[in-house]
């Protein structure tokens, strides 16, 4: 038997978190490894319980998903994020895909929807609408200077920046490219102070606007 999908759901409202539990722990291949009302709970608890995905209302008494999924993502980039909303906003939208959000899903769709969004997302897809994507990724570059910041990364930090923005972990990284894990960290560490950046989804960013850009 496969393990079972580990899932984190953060919502203020107790009756819907108590809900959405319920509906996942229903399934055989997913189990419920905490639940926050709260982004100042759902911190420290989802650090300790590393889902493979986490659940996060767009709206929290103390924040919004969108800051807690960039928060999670930058702690822990292999836990996978879905946005849940009330609402359908192309702006939110996009500061989804630029907190690095796997999905962006409504409070409103059926329960098999949800489900199978969970499923599509631990296993690496992505559920954001392409047009949506490509609109984050076009703002993100228009907010980078002429000159790439890639230029300045020596031959072993561009490959591992390519990997990056592949959606490797420091694990897959290391494995690819006959690296220990540690060593891949170190370099990270090195391109994200060169790039002026601190989180991997910058860096993704900075790579997809260096490959649009056209040959000299």
């Amino acid at each position: 038997m496969p393990e079972a999908i580990r899932v984190f759901v953060v919502d203020d409202h107790e009756v819907v978190r108590r809900g959405v539990a319920a509906l996942l722990e229903s399934e055989d291949d997913v189990e419920v490894v905490g639940e926050a009302g709260s982004v100042a709970q759902a911190r420290p608890r989802i650090a300790a319980t590393v889902p493979d995905v986490a659940l996060l209302d767009m709206r929290l008494p103390d924040g919004d998903g969108i800051d807690l999924c960039r928060d999670v993502r930058s702690q822990n980039p292999n836990v996978r994020c879905i946005i849940l909303t009330a609402h359908d906003d192309d702006e939110a939208v996009y500061a989804a895909v630029v907190a690095g959000a796997s999905g962006y899903v409504l409070k409103d769709m059926r329960s098999a929807s949800l489900i199978d969004a969970v499923r599509a997302v631990a296993q690496g897809r992505r559920l954001l609408d392409p047009a949506i994507s490509r609109m984050a990724l076009t703002r993100m570059s228009a907010s980078q200077p002429s000159a790439s910041p890639v230029d300045a990364l020596n031959t072993r930090e561009r490959e591992i920046l390519e990997l990056i923005a592949e959606g490797m972990t420091n694990r897959q990284i290391g494995e690819t490219l006959a690296l220990a894990e540690k060593t891949v960290k170190n370099y990270v560490s090195s391109l994200l102070a060169k790039l002026g950046i601190q989180r991997r989804t910058q860096a993704v960013a900075v790579q997809l606007e260096h490959r649009s850009r056209p040959s000299e």
